[in-house]
């Protein structure tokens, strides 16, 4: 399709790389509007609100893209989110270590990724260190230890999709859009931020659509990719190194995308503003978990957009079982920390009796109760004083 668009001459790879950077930069606009992130929609303080805004986005992709696949545009046959063995070790385990991660740098790696276009340092240090460890998981020293864990699957046969069981793509398409919807409309969100989550939505079954329809070409194929940040960090590092060897492919593109737009909007928006590290425990902190971010992320399939929202969309079952692990590992890591921290606070020291103050008590109590029995016979006194007039003047 792409030669009746007049790209011919420009080639559908650079296509794909313009499309690339021009959907990483709607993505960064958007996330940085409606301050887009899993681990805030799980743990936030506003988790009620960012939740609807990723149950929103996550409604949007899975209808957007069914209907793409009901419209004969792309097709998912072959594809690595539909496969037939299913690495439930390497996915829980990843997922998990993911969940865990996100909790200890206070963000996933797509909301850091964001976070690096506003001025925030440490952000961009969890970026590079995730780059470093996704690349070495998939391609470098961590590889054996990735197909190790990978090799304990579950064989799934055609049942590795939800479309495979009764009622087909349709009926669970709208089973799992619902409920998500319920979320959205239930946790109160302004317009504005209802619309932000909707196109945040749109963009996974826009990327489907553009390398498996618009860009398809049978003498050179592209795969079909969408939204995720786990691979694209491992190629974009790679392009830094080696970019005369190399050329630019989604990956990078993607990720240039990111990081301008949020700069773009950052500057306009009045929130760009540099921050790094505080200590080096926090630096530690952090570090540890862009690690566990970068190797889990790898182990699970993606993040909790590539496992998540764009992972869910083609109705497979890797994705959701990639994002509830990240759930889990999330959750028991924040409790953790919490416990942690609650132990380290300092506690207020246990006051000892003052025997003075309690003697000098004790003595104005004594005084206060012998003054008010030497008013009771007072009152009697004169009371009976008064009997004795009264009874004179009767007599």
């Amino acid at each position: 399709m792409f030669e009746t668009l007049g790209f011919e001459e420009i080639g559908p790879r650079a296509v794909f790389l313009y499309f690339a950077l021009a959907l990483g930069l709607g993505f960064g606009v958007l996330a940085q509007i409606t301050r887009f992130c899993f681990r805030r929609a799980l743990i936030g303080e506003d988790r009620r609100q960012a939740a609807g805004i990723w149950a929103l986005a996550l409604a949007v992709s899975v209808l957007g893209t069914q209907t793409a696949v009901l419209q004969g545009w792309i097709s998912f046959d072959g594809h690595r989110l539909l496969a037939s063995e299913l690495p439930l070790l390497a996915i829980v385990l990843g997922g998990v270590m993911f969940g865990a991660g996100m909790i200890l740098t206070r963000g996933c790696i797509s909301r850091l990724t964001v976070l690096s276009g506003t001025g925030k340092l440490r952000a961009l240090v969890c970026v590079m260190l995730f780059a470093i460890t996704a690349h070495a998981t998939l391609k470098g020293v961590l590889a054996p230890l990735r197909t190790a864990l990978g090799s304990t699957a579950v064989a799934l046969g055609d049942y590795a999709t939800l479309a495979a069981l009764p009622g087909g793509a349709p009926v669970w398409s709208v089973l799992v859009a619902l409920p998500a919807l319920w979320i959205a409309l239930r946790a109160q969100n302004s317009t504005l931020a209802l619309l932000g989550g909707a196109l945040m939505g749109a963009l996974v079954p826009l990327a489907w659509v553009k390398p498996g329809c618009v860009l398809f070409d049978e003498f050179d194929p592209i795969a079909m990719e969408s939204l995720s940040f786990t691979a694209p960090m491992s190629e974009g590092l790679f392009y830094v190194i080696a970019a005369s060897a190399v050329p630019a492919g989604f990956g990078p593109g993607l990720i240039a995308g990111v990081l301008i737009g949020a700069l773009i909007t950052a500057l306009l928006r009045g929130q760009f503003q540099w921050q790094s590290f505080e200590s080096p425990r926090q630096t530690g902190r952090y570090a540890l978990g862009a690690i566990l971010m970068g190797f889990g992320g790898v182990l699970a399939g993606g993040c909790t957009l590539g496992a998540g929202r764009a992972g869910i969309s083609p109705l497979g079952l890797a994705a959701p079982l990639a994002l509830a692990a990240i759930a889990l590992g999330g959750v028991v890591t924040h409790r953790c920390c919490t416990a942690l921290l609650a132990q380290r606070l300092p506690q207020p020291p246990h006051r000892k009796p003052n025997k003075r103050h309690n003697r000098q008590s004790d003595q104005g109590c004594e005084h206060t109760l012998a003054h008010v029995q030497h008013r009771r016979q007072g009152i009697h006194q004169v009371g009976g004083q008064r009997n004795g007039v009264v009874a004179d003047r009767h007599h």
